[in-house]
């Protein structure tokens, strides 16, 4: 079997790749129930502690090429279409939820992304995660906590955009976190510019950076830490090998507490065969082992197979030491109903609506390195018998029509809960010209859950 890697691949004695890669097998979709359904409004704010820099308190000042200090002065636009949202604004916004952890105790851990979408609008975006506890028999959030990640011991090896700062707090300039794992009394975050691994201790301060290593080289993004282009044209360009915003978007955590297992988001590109990766013909994404012990990437990794090389995971975690859960999607967003019609005004309605969005069930074998999808539910075709959706269902089912979904985690032994990254202001993906809220869907999955 021909086998495209990033490089040379390295024998490993855990995986015997002549007999470890399996047939690829279509997965079967399982229904999927509706059981609960909570909203928490976009425009939901928070204030940034009182030893912040001020920069901090007025978020989108530098979303335009030039700064633009005048609230409201910006149009919150998605895909062309108005929001109905301008900034900058007052505070941060507590939005793009990528990354949850379920607590086990009804209480839930949420991570806000890096603000407004990359590297060189973010640096007013404050970088933190909140503490809910759910419950959505009474359909409530209660904001329990906000941990802002920040650098007062100087842990991190680059410049940060407050380096002068005692306290030293992180903005959307310097990470881009999308994925979270509480291990004893530390949080781990998987993030896109390096792409790297931060270790932080209970307070969100950072301990430790790790960059990537796939078959033991350091692999970047464009916007890794001291990448410049060259000062001539016609001169060699930085080599790369992670898309930009394709880092880690999802990172599970064993079953044992023993490893972490990041997961690229987008396919490795191989700078010698000036390809990407792919088995068979199939487009792969990385899954990284990361030891906690010795806190070093171990020489396994798996390939999960996209459905389409245009595809991205929103989440991963696990469900026993053996099963998982993936969230994979396509960029598309909307609902049919309300979707542009010949001759209609595109900003004013959907004219790509939501397609491909699906929750993996999948299997790690230990003698494989592939990954091994074992059934889907599909976000688009969710039952509501017991009428818990907030919206009006189309053609008797709910929809979750996101262009980012970006939250999942197993419910106890028949439910998982699944949550959208709202983009905040830019994404609006219910209405064509309105914001979208912060959503969680709980849903019944048992057949689903058990699929072998």
């Amino acid at each position: 079997m021909k086998l495209k890697t990033i490089s040379a691949y390295v024998a490993s004695t855990f995986f015997a790749l002549t007999a470890g890669m399996t047939a690829l097998q279509a997965a079967e979709q399982y229904p999927a129930k509706l059981a609960g359904h909570l909203i928490l409004a976009g425009d939901t704010k928070i204030q940034v502690p009182e030893d912040a820099p001020k920069d901090l308190q007025v978020n989108g000042k530098f979303h335009e090429k030039h700064r633009v200090e005048d609230l409201g002065a910006i149009e919150g636009k998605s895909n062309g279409r108005p929001t109905g949202v301008s900034f900058p604004f007052k505070g941060q916004a507590i939005q793009g939820h990528s990354g949850i952890v379920n607590n086990g105790d009804g209480t839930f851990w949420l991570l806000t992304d890096n603000g407004l979408g990359n590297k060189l609008n973010s640096s007013d975006s404050a970088l933190y995660f909140n503490l809910y506890k759910i419950d959505f028999d009474k359909d409530q959030w209660e904001h329990l906590e906000t941990v802002f990640i920040k650098d007062p011991q100087k842990n991190i090896p680059f410049r940060i955009t407050h380096e002068d700062t005692e306290a030293r707090y992180l903005t959307g300039a310097d990470f881009d976190p999308e994925s979270l794992q509480v291990v004893g009394d530390n949080f781990w975050v998987g993030e896109e510019f390096g792409p790297f691994l931060l270790k932080l201790d209970r307070q969100g301060n950072v301990l430790k950076v790790f960059e990537t290593e796939v078959d033991g080289k350091v692999v970047k993004s464009p916007d890794y830490p001291g990448m410049t282009l060259p000062g001539s044209p016609d001169a060699k360009l930085p080599e790369f090998q992670v898309r930009r915003s394709k880092g880690f978007e999802g990172m599970a955590l064993s079953a044992d507490g023993k490893s972490l297992y990041p997961l690229l988001e987008g396919v490795l590109w191989d700078s010698e065969k000036k390809a990407f990766e792919e088995v068979d013909g199939k487009p792969v994404l990385r899954m990284l082992e990361f030891n906690l012990a010795d806190e070093k990437y171990s020489a396994k990794s798996w390939f999960y197979p996209l459905e389409d090389a245009k595809h991205s995971i929103g989440d991963f975690n696990m469900i026993d030491e053996r099963y998982g859960l993936i969230i994979e999607r396509d960029d598309t967003e909307g609902t049919a109903n309300k979707a542009c019609k010949e001759g209609d005004d595109k900003t004013r309605c959907f004219d790509n609506v939501a397609n491909f969005k699906r929750v993996y069930k999948i299997e790690l074998r230990p003698e494989e390195q592939m990954i091994r999808k074992v059934a889907y539910i599909d976000l688009m075709d969710i039952q509501d018998p017991d009428g818990k959706s907030q919206f009006e269902l189309i053609d008797g089912k709910f929809q979750f029509p996101f262009f980012t979904i970006e939250n999942v985690d197993v419910v106890g032994d028949r439910y998982i809960v699944v949550g959208n990254d709202n983009n905040y202001p830019k994404s609006s993906s219910r209405e064509p010209n309105v914001a979208d809220d912060n959503e969680l869907i709980l849903l019944d999955v048992k057949e689903f859950l058990e699929a072998k």
